[in-house]
């Protein structure tokens, strides 16, 4: 795992994987530079980038959403390597290096590989936190961290 800034040349390539992956799934999908890059600057944010040999396979961002709650954003592992257990290391690493007490997350109801991946990893069904989403669209998700289930 690399941190790296949100305008790395990899980041986007990987953002822009895991937009067209959204777009096949639902028809749209948000633009990955609608998030500003200066959410995911130390010390309330992190990037990330997974690589295998010197491939870069996956990657995801973490921003505090709060003084003790982070949100993973932008994750995306690439088919290849889904099943490495990468994206499991990128969803409590990313928001255990801000301290966060919680974590959320936010994905689109067909997503089922994403779905079942936050399900095994103890993340419970949450109100959305994110003004305007269509529930009937999106699934938010929260796990209290250092324990299995969501505050």
């Amino acid at each position: 795992m690399t941190a790296v800034p949100c305008n790395h040349p990899e980041v986007r390539r990987l953002t822009q994987a895991l937009r067209a992956e959204q777009l096949g799934l639902y028809g749209f999908a948000d633009d990955p530079d609608a998030t500003p890059a200066a959410d995911f600057d130390p010390p309330v944010g992190l990037f990330l980038i997974a690589h295998v040999g010197d491939k870069p396979v996956g990657g995801g961002g973490v921003r505090l959403l709060d003084e003790h709650t982070a949100e993973i954003k932008r994750m995306y592992v690439s088919g290849v390597a889904r099943v490495q257990g990468i994206g499991r290391y990128l969803l409590e690493q990313h928001a255990a290096s801000r301290r966060a007490r919680r974590i959320m997350r936010e994905t689109g109801r067909r997503n089922t590989a994403a779905l079942a991946l936050y399900n095994r990893a103890g993340y419970l069904p949450c109100p959305s936190y994110v003004a305007g989403r269509d529930p009937r669209a999106n699934r938010a998700m929260a796990k209290a961290l250092g324990s299995s289930s969501a505050r």
